[in-house]
């Protein structure tokens, strides 16, 4: 562990060497993508409020925002029959955390890269699923097609020298690892018993059992609880920063527990199967080669020119009459004013409550309470398949214990062709407060040149891989400095007044999964659903 720890801030020669790894057989290439930062900062700093709007539109109904709830909102105005709108998204193609790209002709996700099969609490992502085909009725049950769902191998931990099935840590442990395993899938079984957990929490109600965990950091609850044992402590602040972008300390018992009790609860090795080493079934997993973006293209393909890409919403203001929106259009280089009957702010909150005017007390509420985590996604190409460690065989998600980043996914897993070739991993690194606090977290983001982020990704997954930095032949690295909404202790008690339901005040209507204290696409993709079903 200090050794990598060690490597993870070390130069690249000098870690790649420790590392035991094989240079790289050409220099390579990369550099920053994704993100318009500087468009961003435009809009935080009010350097284009000044400007005066020298073109004028109408609509029905403007959608601020074209991220996932931006898009839901959008198809739910066409499932109500509303088609006069416009969607006006910052960056130049619309899907915000849930966008994809190509490197070196290959597409791989630039954010969220998978989608749990949904439960019935989440009817509405479960209606999207079965318009786009992934699933239908037969003989009487739902049935999704299996060329999207995850394929076999699903995931591995390089864990002690070698990889392991699962993300649990297994390889080796004794017997107190295996009874606090047991011992936690008792508990979060009891408290799913006991309280409702539910995607999307905006269908549950806050009762006190809900909010009593919501008061307490994860951490402080495990420490209760009695659970103390390492390799379980390590893999449930994995699970934190995978979800949140921040670890156990930072998050509240209630996201803590939520992760596992919303869905099908934690399983403990050897609890089902057919002996002690058994590993638990695993939930089902849709994904592709270019993680979420598949289903936001879709959700952007109906559109046409009803989207507008590269618009800087810099001003939404309600008026006696309807509503205002000014926005700087990034290829004409001058504002346009959008006049409408209403607005779906699909913003994350922060940016919502620096461009509405006279910002409603529940915007303002929200706004004081979310904290941001930073992240990033480095798409790394490979010009030949990895060799590979002993243990088990390489899978779709492939973490290393102990490291800062989450470990990659392979864009080729997907792949029905199985001729060893060429491919794109995409690593994720989160910065939440776990390691910095939020605010010094976007400066090194900002801050650090591409080529920092490649040597400490070289660094770390050539400790698996040490043929890595030879077979990279580019790494594209996208950056998010609000990725998104730390769930963190006390946020589900103050965002009260906007968990459940639609939120909105006069003629203005929030979408974004901000409003549910945590950012996954069924989150978000509710939330905009039910925001643009609203529109009368």
């Amino acid at each position: 562990m200090q050794r990598r720890d060690f490597l993870g801030v070390a130069g690249a020669a000098g870690a790649l060497a420790l590392a035991g790894c094989e240079a790289p057989l050409t220099p390579i290439d990369g550099g920053f993508t994704g993100i318009d930062v500087a468009r961003g900062h435009a809009m935080r700093d009010g350097a284009l409020k000044s400007q005066a709007p020298i073109t004028m539109k109408r609509t029905r109904v403007v959608i601020a925002g074209g991220g996932v709830a931006g898009l839901a909102a959008a198809r739910a105005l066409r499932l109500s029959g509303i088609e006069d709108f416009a969607l006006l998204e910052l960056e130049d193609t619309p899907g915000g955390n849930a966008r994809s790209g190509i490197v070196n002709g290959i597409a791989c996700p630039l954010g969220a890269h998978y989608l749990p099969v949904p439960n019935d609490d989440a009817r509405e992502v479960q209606d999207l699923l079965e318009e786009l085909g992934l699933r239908r009725r037969v003989s009487g049950r739902w049935e999704y097609d299996e060329r999207h769902l995850c394929h076999s191998p699903q995931e591995r931990l390089f864990f002690r020298g070698e990889w392991q099935d699962g993300l649990l840590p297994m390889h080796d442990v004794g017997e107190s690892t295996h009874a606090q395993y047991r011992k936690f899938a008792q508990r979060i079984d009891a408290l799913q018993h006991a309280a409702h957990f539910a995607i999307p929490t905006l269908k549950v109600a806050l009762t006190p059992e809900l909010l009593a965990l919501d008061a307490l950091p994860f951490e402080r609850w495990l420490d209760s609880e009695g659970f103390s044992d390492a390799q379980l402590r390590w893999y449930l602040d994995y699970c934190c920063r995978d979800d949140y972008g921040a670890g156990m300390e930072q998050v509240s018992a209630w996201a803590g527990i939520h992760y596992f009790a919303s869905r099908h609860g934690f399983h403990a090795p050897g609890s089902s199967g057919s002996g002690a080493d058994s590993t638990p079934e695993r939930d089902g997993v849709l994904t592709w080669p270019e993680g979420n973006g598949w289903l936001t293209q879709r959700l952007a393909a109906p559109l046409g020119d009803r989207l507008r890409t590269g618009q800087v919403v810099t001003r939404i203001a309600e008026l006696r009459g309807g509503v205002e929106v000014d926005a700087w259009d990034a290829a004409s280089k001058s504002m346009v004013r959008w006049q409408a009957e209403r607005c779906i702010v699909a913003l994350p909150v922060f940016i919502a409550a620096r461009v509405v005017e006279n910002a409603p007390a529940v915007l303002a509420n929200a706004a004081r309470h979310l904290r941001y985590a930073p992240w990033l996604v480095a798409n790394v190409h490979l010009r030949g398949p990895l060799a590979d460690r002993s243990g088990a065989a390489p899978s779709w998600d492939n973490v290393v214990f102990g490291t800062r980043g989450l470990g990659y996914v392979d864009a080729r897993h997907q792949d029905l062709d199985p001729t060893p070739r060429g491919t794109v991993i995409s690593w994720y690194r989160p910065l939440g407060p776990s390691r910095y606090d939020a605010a010094d977290g976007r400066r090194v983001l900002l801050e650090r040149p591409w080529t920092a982020w490649r040597d400490e990704l070289l660094a770390e997954l050539s400790v698996p891989h040490p043929d890595l930095p030879a077979l990279a032949t580019r790494i594209e690295i996208t950056r998010y400095g609000h990725a998104m909404a730390i769930p963190t202790p006390g946020l589900l008690a103050q965002m009260g007044a906007a968990h459940g339901g639609r939120v909105a005040a006069g003629r203005l209507s929030f979408a974004h999964a901000d409003w549910s204290g945590y950012s996954i696409f069924e989150e978000a993709f509710t939330r905009g659903h039910v925001a643009g079903m609203g529109v009368a």
